[in-house]
C-alpha cells in the first residue's frame, strides 16, 4: 500500500478514536449530572390512600379505610381510632373538609412538644445513642455544622470504639468542619473517652461537646449497660441532651427500640434520619404518643445542611398530601 495512503489512514483512525472518546466522556458526565438532579422525595403513601378512600362519598366505609390507611402508615392502631374519631366529629361534607379535618387530628397529636434543642453548660453535653445503620456519625456531623453556624463552638467524642474505623470516620468529618476530635485506641474504654472529651473541652472554653457512641442492637443488655456507663461518666444530671437517632423506614420496630433504649438511659430527643426515603413516616406520631419523647431534628439528605429542626404542621401537610 502506498506510503501516503497508510499515513492518510492512520490519522483518521486517531482522529476518530480522540471524537469518540469526547462523546463517551460528555455522555458520562451528563449521566452523572442526570443522576444527581433528578433525585426526588417519594409521593406520600398515606396521601394516596386517603384519597382513594374518600372518594365520591363520605360514610362509615369511608372511615373505616381511612383508619386502615392510617394504621398502614405506621401510626398505631388506637392513635389511627382516636384520629378517625375526632375526624368525623366535625361532620365533614365534602372529601376537602374530611381531609383538613384529618390533618388538624394529626397535627393535634403532634402539638405541645418542647422541640428546641437544651445546648445550656459548662460545656453542653449531647450523647448521641442508636443501633446500627442509623446514620448516626453523619448526624453527628451534621449537628456540629448546626452548632457552628450558630456561632458556638464544638468538640466531638470519638466514644465508638468497637466498630473498626468509627474514629477515622469521625476525624474526617472533624477536618471537614475544622473541629477537634477526642478519641481513643480502638476497643478502649468508652466512658473514658467520653470523660477526656467533655474535661478537654471544659479545659479549652469550648461550647458544646458531642459524643458519639457505638451502635447497638437494642436487646443486648451488656451494650445497654455500657450506655449507661457513659451516661454516668459524662455527669448524669448535667447531660444537656440525649439523642436517639432513629431510622424513619424502621418503621414500628423503630417504637420498640426507642423503648428499650429510653428504659436504659433518659432520651430526651429523637432525630429522625431517611425521611426522605420513606413513603411512610406514621412512626413520628407512634413514637410521641405512646412515649412522650419529642422529634427534635430530621434528616432529609445526604448534605451536611440536610439536619432540619421537626415541623409538625409542615409535616403533617406532606404526610397526607
Amino acid at each position: 500500500m502506498d506510503p501516503t495512503v497508510v499515513v492518510v489512514v492512520s490519522i483518521v483512525l486517531v482522529v476518530l478514536a480522540v471524537v469518540g472518546l469526547f462523546v463517551i466522556r460528555r455522555k458520562a458526565e451528563s449521566d452523572t449530572v442526570t443522576t444527581v438532579t433528578t433525585t426526588a422525595p417519594p409521593k406520600s403513601a398515606l396521601g394516596a390512600a386517603i384519597r382513594r378512600a374518600l372518594g365520591t362519598s363520605i360514610d362509615t366505609a369511608t372511615w373505616d379505610a381511612i383508619e386502615e390507611a392510617l394504621i398502614a402508615a405506621d401510626i398505631g392502631v388506637a392513635a389511627s381510632a382516636d384520629i378517625v374519631t375526632r375526624a368525623r366529629q366535625e361532620k365533614p361534607e365534602t372529601a376537602e373538609q374530611a381531609r383538613a379535618a384529618i390533618a388538624e387530628a394529626l397535627k393535634e397529636e403532634l402539638g405541645g412538644r418542647d422541640r428546641e434543642l437544651n445546648l445550656t453548660g459548662g460545656p453542653a453535653v449531647v450523647l448521641v445513642v442508636g443501633v446500627n445503620g442509623t446514620g448516626k456519625t453523619t448526624t453527628i456531623a451534621k449537628l456540629a455544622k448546626r452548632v457552628l453556624d450558630d456561632g458556638r463552638t464544638v468538640t466531638l467524642g470519638g466514644a465508638d470504639t468497637f466498630r473498626a474505623a468509627a474514629a477515622e470516620q469521625l476525624e474526617t468529618w472533624g477536618d471537614r468542619l475544622g473541629v477537634r476530635v477526642v478519641r481513643g485506641q480502638e476497643g478502649s474504654d468508652p466512658a473514658s473517652v467520653a470523660f477526656d472529651t467533655i474535661e478537654s473541652a471544659r479545659a479549652r472554653g469550648v461550647d458544646v461537646v458531642i459524643i458519639d457512641t457505638a451502635g447497638r442492637l437494642h436487646g443486648k443488655k451488656n451494650l445497654m449497660s455500657e450506655l449507661q456507663k457513659i451516661h454516668r461518666v459524662s455527669g448524669d444530671d448535667s447531660v444537656s441532651e440525649v439523642l436517639l437517632v432513629l431510622d424513619a423506614t424502621a418503621g414500628q420496630n423503630g417504637l420498640t427500640q426507642v423503648r428499650e433504649f429510653a428504659e436504659a438511659i433518659p432520651i430526651s430527643g429523637i432525630v429522625l434520619t431517611k425521611l426522605d426515603g420513606t413513603a411512610r413516616g406514621g412512626i413520628v406520631i407512634a413514637v410521641e404518643r405512646s412515649l412522650g419523647i419529642p422529634i427534635k431534628l430530621v434528616g432529609v439528605g445526604e448534605r451536611l445542611q440536610d439536619l432540619q429542626p421537626f415541623e409538625p404542621r409542615s409535616f403533617v401537610d406532606s404526610l397526607i398530601s
